[in-house]
């Protein structure tokens, strides 16, 4: 089989960071694609949706590569949707409708072969049980991380693991913003085992 380039669909320095942990070569470019929610579209729904659509933007240009597509969104148990922040005054809006809360995160994964035009999708879910946190709290933490362009207004893998009483799911990755477990069991689909790579 010839061999193929993985092309992670991200500009995130965090998936960057989580995919180098597997150890394989791969390339990284910034698919532009509209996130914006259709009528009615649940968190799981977009999650996926915008996942394929990132790997699929990706592939006219990728012949014979592996293209890996991941989005995240935050919803709240009423379902409404928290996205990026952006700014200091947004997320503390989020923080505060976050307190005392349980936040889905649906994290949507797409592997997509541009060779043969397979594509297999997963959406991991995990949800965060948020403390009941004061302004002060909120304001403490948003100006020593400053997490404006993450889903739900934390880092997870910093600072934000203490907005939390706990963590409930099978993959802590995908707060981060790619569960790795999937990924490496969908990888292994196309013929890549990352333990096999050396």
């Amino acid at each position: 089989m010839m061999k193929r380039t993985i092309l992670l669909a991200s500009s995130s320095p965090y998936r960057k960071q989580l995919l180098e942990r597997f150890n394989l070569p791969f390339i990284c470019a910034s698919p532009d694609i509209d996130e914006t929610p259709a009528p009615a579209e649940n968190a799981e729904a977009l999650a996926v949706r915008l996942a394929t659509q990132k790997a699929q933007a990706l592939a006219n240009n990728n012949p014979n590569t592996l293209v890996i597509g991941s989005d995240q969104v935050a919803s709240l148990p009423d379902g409404s949707l928290l996205n990026k922040p952006g700014s200091h005054e947004q997320a503390v809006e989020q923080l505060s409708r976050s307190s005392g809360q349980s936040v889905q995160f649906s994290t949507g994964l797409a592997v997509l072969d541009t060779q043969t035009g397979d594509l297999k999708t997963h959406c991991e879910l995990f949800t965060a049980h948020f403390r009941h946190l004061s302004q002060e709290e909120i304001t403490g933490y948003l100006h020593q991380e400053k997490p404006y362009d993450c889903a739900g207004s934390f880092k997870m893998e910093g600072l934000g693991i203490t907005l939390f009483e706990r963590l409930e799911g099978e993959d802590p990755n995908s707060l981060i913003g790619l569960p790795l477990i999937a990924l490496s069991t969908m990888l292994r689909e196309f013929g890549i085992n990352p333990l096999l790579s050396q």
